[in-house]
């Protein structure tokens, strides 16, 4: 049986900006090792959000950048999103709601609940209704 394994924020900024190439280099070793030998590596909603605000804060990423790279990281094979395809398809959604209103809607429905909200943006998610 596969072992479970979910990576924490610091390992998805290595992997999304490459910095710094020597912690970017042991991730990709690592993880590409799991994954050979038939593990899953996932990413949380949360993990993913922290990431994209990180890479954007912390290593001067604009916001197509970090989504480009995030998209590009949980396409890799290495590293997939907890909450699957759907993940991916709100982190390409333009326009509207912001991806960290795409991802709290995409965790609540993952749970089967309706998100409310009073942002009329996020209303507009499916499984979203204003308050």
């Amino acid at each position: 049986m596969a072992n479970r394994y979910g990576v924490d924020t610091s390992v998805l900024v290595r992997l999304v900006t490459g910095q710094p190439p020597d912690g970017f280099a042991y991730c990709v070793e690592t993880l590409t090792g799991l994954v050979q030998q038939g593990d899953i590596v996932v990413a949380s909603n949360q993990v993913i959000g922290e990431s994209f605000v990180a890479a954007q804060h912390h290593y001067n990423q604009s916001t197509d950048e970090a989504r480009e790279g995030l998209d590009r990281v949980l396409q890799s094979g290495l590293v997939a999103p907890l909450n699957g395809e759907s993940v991916l398809q709100a982190m390409q959604a333009r326009g509207g709601a912001g991806l960290f209103d795409r991802l709290i809607a995409n965790g609540y429905a993952q749970e089967e609940l309706t998100t409310l909200t009073l942002d009329r943006q996020m209303a507009l998610i499916p499984g979203s209704q204003l308050l």
